[in-house]
This record gives structure tokens, C-alpha cells and sequence, in this order.
């Protein structure tokens, strides 16, 4: 385990600012309670700083995971983004898309939305920006990529896909199998 270094850390940064913007600062920040970001094989987790304190004790090949997992380093020097930081990225998102009850059911099992299943979007969404996705209950499920701007939202056909789905809830048990071990 060991800080991001400059260049991963400008990437994870920017990355990370396409969906909770400058609210990056509140995630690391926190006088009360500091965070930080570390790596264990290609892989970011975030913890509190007295946990990676902890974690120094335990050897490099012994620890698997410690903290909230959110995503990992491509072999390209890319960044993807986990599921598992959704409830983070929720608190902080500066652009989010709320569906309607019909809709959740069809983003969960992996489609993108449409403008039919659109509740409502936060003012000034762009083309193509990154947004967090909530039900009307403001629960978090997903994060994708808004395909039309909040105007243009007003005007499409209701079949028009809106959002593009980048990972949702639903990935837990799609993927159960591939996380399954067989003997």
C-alpha cells in the first residue's frame, strides 16, 4: 500500500472532479476526521488516515483490500470508477438525474435511460457530462453520462436514450458469478 503518486494522483483527480467537481476537497479535508487515498495494486481505496496507519503494519502481500474500493488504474494509465463508490459520490455530485419508478427497474438490469423514465435533472446538465443517478426515494443507483443537455432533455421523443449507463447496483448481481470461485 502506497500514496498515489503526482501523475496518478492528477489522474484520479480529474476524474473523480467529472463527477463531484471541486467538492473533491471535502472528501480529504476533514480536520475532524482526515481521509486519504491510497493504492494496493493498481487499485484506489479510500480510508480515514488513522486506518492506513494501521494498514502499514500488515505486509504488501498480505493485504488484499482496507477502506472503500474506488476503482482502479487501466494498464493504459486510465482511471475507472467502481460501483462501490457510489455512496460518496452521491454526497457530492454536482450533477445528478432522478428516475421515475419504472425507470429503475430497466437501469438496474443494465439499460440506459430514456427520456420516458426521467423524473427530473439538476438545471444545466451539458452534453456529455457525468452524472449520478438517484431513484425519487434519493437513493443512490448508478453513475453514467448524460448524452443530451438538460434543454435538450425537453424536447426529445420519449424513447430518446438521456443517460448512458456507466455501472449501477444491478452490477453486484450480474456479476456474481464472475465473483464466485469454483472448486
Amino acid at each position: 500500500m502506497r500514496q498515489l503518486n503526482e501523475e496518478e494522483t492528477k489522474i484520479f483527480y480529474e476524474k473523480l472532479g467529472e463527477y463531484i467537481g471541486a467538492n473533491i476537497k471535502l472528501l480529504i479535508e476533514n480536520e475532524d476526521d482526515p481521509h486519504v487515498f491510497r493504492l494496493i495494486k493498481n487499485k484506489v481505496y479510500y480510508m480515514s488516515l488513522q486506518i492506513a496507519n494501521w494498514a502499514t503494519n500488515v505486509g504488501k502481500d498480505q493485504l488484499l483490500h482496507v477502506g472503500t474500493y474506488f476503482g482502479k488504474f487501466t494498464k493504459t494509465k486510465k482511471f475507472r470508477l467502481n460501483i462501490t463508490c457510489l455512496e460518496i459520490l452521491a454526497k457530492y455530485a454536482k450533477h445528478k438525474v432522478w428516475l421515475k419508478s419504472n425507470g429503475e427497474q430497466s437501469y438496474l438490469y443494465g439499460n440506459h435511460v430514456i427520456k420516458a423514465h426521467l423524473a427530473k435533472m439538476s438545471e444545466n446538465i451539458p452534453q456529455y457530462a457525468n452524472v449520478i443517478l438517484f431513484s425519487l426515494q434519493e437513493n443512490p443507483l448508478g453513475f453514467g453520462v448524460a448524452s443530451r443537455s438538460t434543454l435538450q432533455c425537453k424536447d426529445l421523443d420519449p424513447t430518446t436514450v438521456v443517460v448512458f449507463n456507466q455501472a449501477d447496483l444491478g452490477e453486484y448481481l450480474r456479476s456474481e458469478d464472475d465473483k464466485n470461485v469454483e472448486k
